[in-house]
């Protein structure tokens, strides 16, 4: 298969043809965090969960954050090293972060797969709650693990609403002395008003999915810290009305659009950006409208932006192997440069 070069401007399917069986974007989706791709890896003799050592990072103001830290084998010279940041209501264990884990490492790299706060079952480690403008603390923990693992270059990726955080790090990081040598957003939530609408204006499977899912992380926040009052969400049924609520009586931002505010990214902002970045996503993502993108193009900072017709939300599967199209695009990003 003939890919185009990571310069050009994307075009509609460019690069990516997925089984027919497959092609549906709540298919790819759906395959992004439910698939056996974990198995595939394990019965391949993959050692990063072999090697992978636990770690508590200590951010400012004794907030701490957890991840995983797998090196390459003693006597060997790592390629670099990777952080990588799951989506909203992920950890290090999701499939489609796992699983791209896996192939940086097979591939060479020193892997940190980080749980932001919150996720990865750490509800009770931090009082004060998650929300998706809480960047500082993720910077320091990248600080933190660079103070663990000094292999360079440093690359960091993201997916979904971990593809917003880590396009932050090349946004604002380099000021702090965090300077990747390419950030890559996967079908990253760049304006978050914009996904919050889609979803629920999209398949109710989606809206369905989120909202479970924030009710869930809520209980796990109230069994670690009794003194939380959730109670008011158990009637919001939107996604929208949710994350009102959330803003307004759980935020410091106290309104919405603020906080919205606080974690949106224009394309501009990415072309202007001071450290290297790029974009994979899919233009029939029904989470991550296509339109956010508009202007995004490969100049400036953007080193590569590549939109394919297929794909849903984090899913890019090749075929019914569990082949992913976007592991092997980061592995050849990441080769050239």
């Amino acid at each position: 298969m003939k890919h185009k070069d990571a310069s050009q401007t994307p075009e509609p399917g460019d690069g990516f043809a997925p089984s027919w069986l497959i092609r549906h974007n709540q298919i790819q989706s759906i395959l992004a965090t439910k698939g056996p791709r974990r198995r595939l890896w394990l019965k391949r003799g993959n050692q990063m969960e072999a090697v992978g050592a636990r770690h508590v990072l200590d951010c400012r103001d004794g907030v701490k954050l957890t991840g995983v830290h797998s090196r390459q084998p003693q006597g060997t010279t790592p390629r670099g090293l990777v952080v990588l940041i799951h989506g909203w209501e992920g950890s290090h264990e999701s499939v489609y972060l796992y699983s791209m884990s896996c192939a940086l490492y097979q591939a060479g790299y020193n892997i940190f797969r980080l749980n932001l706060r919150d996720h990865g079952g750490t509800h009770a480690l931090n009082r004060e709650m998650f929300h998706s403008a809480r960047f500082g603390e993720v910077l320091e923990a990248i600080a933190a693990v660079k103070i663990l693992d000094s292999t360079e270059p440093l690359y960091v990726i993201g997916f979904s609403l971990g593809g917003n955080f880590a396009l932050r790090v090349a946004l604002q990081g380099p000021a702090q002395g965090i300077s990747p040598r390419l950030t890559i957003g996967v079908s990253p939530s760049i304006n978050p008003a914009a996904t919050v609408r889609a979803i629920d204006n999209g398949p109710s499977l989606f809206r369905i999915y989120f909202l479970d899912k924030w009710l869930k992380t809520l209980r796990a926040k109230k069994a670690a810290w009794p003194e939380y009052d959730f109670t008011p969400f158990q009637n919001i049924k939107s996604m929208w009305d949710t994350t009102r609520y959330f803003a307004e009586h759980f935020t410091e931002y106290g309104d919405m659009q603020r906080y919205f505010d606080a974690y949106t990214i224009t394309p501009q902002m990415l072309i202007d950006a001071p450290a290297p970045v790029a974009v994979i996503t899919a233009q029939d993502d029904a989470v991550i409208p296509f339109e956010d993108f508009a202007g995004l193009a490969p100049r400036g900072s953007v080193k590569a932006y590549l939109a394919t017709e297929r794909g849903g939300h984090c899913g890019f599967i090749e075929n019914l192997k569990m082949g992913s199209w976007a592991e092997q695009r980061v592995l050849e990003l990441l080769a050239q440069h």
